[in-house]
């Protein structure tokens, strides 16, 4: 069955929280299933942010492979809802990568405000995961098995160039009260309205930073009340 260009991958981009399964450690090899809020990384890998002692920590220490359960969560009728399953390993964000650690949890607090109160605790760790394959079904027709390589084949926005976007983003002079920018990438911008976050997609994948500045001035206008 086809998959619509680029479902997935927005739809990684409009949930907040994720189930993810892990293997239990006790009693052995059984799928231990959580219900936990992610953000997508720059390359729309899900991100979480767990505490080492939280048993799906023990787990992936244990076997990093792992299922992940993303699910349009707006959508009362489950059955007709956008949902993804995803397959792959997740790995810890190493601290000793100071600057790209950094910039991953400045992405995530502005998906997540709360998230900040744990990081002070500094026993939460964020793990990334390497998506090895992935399921989409976006309802009657329109499903199907994709590799994780074909989720986007573009060049990510380097963290810098996201810094510089929502810096335009947060002083343009049409920007109103209430109107956040969480992230953006090639094809589209999570918008923080009033506390609530959605997707603006865009019509196509922007290429380079001036296609990417009109399209957010195009999207505050579009917002401007």
């Amino acid at each position: 069955m086809k998959i619509p260009a680029h479902a997935p991958l927005h739809l990684l981009h409009q949930a907040p929280t994720a189930t993810l399964a892990t293997h239990s450690r006790e009693p052995r090899g059984f799928p231990y299933p959580t219900l936990l809020p992610f953000a997508p990384d720059a390359r729309h890998r899900p991100v979480i942010l767990v505490s080492r002692l939280a048993e799906h920590t023990r787990n992936l220490l244990d076997d990093p492979r792992a299922g992940f359960l993303v699910a349009h969560a707006s959508d009362a009728d489950v059955l007709n809802a956008p949902r993804a399953t995803l397959l792959g390993r997740f790995e810890p964000v190493e601290a000793a990568a100071h600057e790209a650690s950094e910039a991953l949890a400045r992405r995530y607090v502005r998906y997540h405000p709360d998230a900040g109160r744990y990081l002070a605790l500094g026993d939460f760790t964020f793990w990334v995961m390497h998506v090895e394959r992935l399921r989409y079904i976006g309802g009657f027709g329109a499903m199907g098995w994709m590799d994780g390589a074909d989720l986007d084949t573009l060049a990510p926005l380097a963290p810098t160039e996201e810094t510089t976007l929502i810096r335009f983003f947060e002083t343009h002079p049409a920007r109103r009260a209430g109107l956040e920018l969480a992230g953006v990438d090639r094809y589209g911008a999570d918008l923080v309205i009033d506390g609530a976050r959605t997707r603006f997609v865009f019509d196509a994948p922007q290429l380079d930073l001036q296609s990417l500045h009109a399209v957010l001035a195009d999207c505050i206008e579009r917002h401007a009340q």
